[in-house]
């Protein structure tokens, strides 16, 4: 199987939806337990959702809670969606961020040099928003939905950035529209992207959370 390399953070959907898995080893540094991830992501994408829970939850146990903070705010971010129950998504989610507080620049550019730190936080507190709203804490959501809004900056103008915008601005009028909706719809369910580029203008696999 092909390296894969995951890079940057996006889940615009309830049913599977997305981030940013590239498979382009050649832009990014060998990192053993980030290809690992990617091919579990890829099972995931498959179809195969039990299976891949139970490969992340191995490879989480071998990584362990003080381990590298990329490779948990990867597998966290991803690890939520494979969830059944929203409470647990959101606990997953939860880690992901705490784990990208723990990042520096520089290990994510051992990774892959074009990215940053700052332009994972819109995604992930986009994630976090769609949690809470499935969760009917609407306070809640639109807490981290100013945050997600308040990070975009640090986004390029490429697809992948437009992709976030977007789906920020879809649950900003959905939550100022009707207040909440805990119909455990997420962004992506109001008509976000099914591909798009990451926060390096790399070419991405398939979404976290597809339509």
């Amino acid at each position: 199987m092909a390296a894969v390399s995951v890079v940057g953070v996006v889940r615009i959907s309830d049913e599977p939806v997305e981030d940013a898995v590239a498979e382009q080893q050649e832009q990014a540094a060998p990192d053993a337990m980030m290809t690992r991830i990617g091919q579990v992501i890829m099972l995931h994408h498959a179809g195969d959702r039990e299976e891949a829970r139970g490969r992340f939850l191995d490879l989480w146990a071998e990584i362990g809670e003080e381990g590298d903070p990329l490779h948990r705010c990867t597998l966290a971010h991803y690890m939520a969606d494979t969830q059944d129950d929203p409470s647990d998504e959101l606990a997953w989610d939860l880690r992901a961020l705490s784990a990208a507080e723990e990042l520096t620049d520089g290990r994510i550019a051992e990774h892959h040099e074009s990215l940053a730190v700052r332009a994972f936080y819109p995604s992930l507190h986009l994630n976090l928003a769609a949690d809470y709203v499935k969760l009917d804490r609407t306070e809640a959501a639109r807490t981290h939905l100013r945050r997600a809004r308040g990070a975009i900056g640090a986004l390029g103008d490429d697809s992948y950035g437009d992709g976030v915008r977007a789906a920020i601005g879809r649950l900003e009028l959905r939550l100022d529209g009707d207040g909440t909706s805990g119909s455990g719809e997420g962004p992506g369910s109001l008509g976000g992207p099914g591909t798009s580029g990451g926060p390096g203008g790399e070419t991405l696999g398939p979404p976290r959370r597809r339509p």
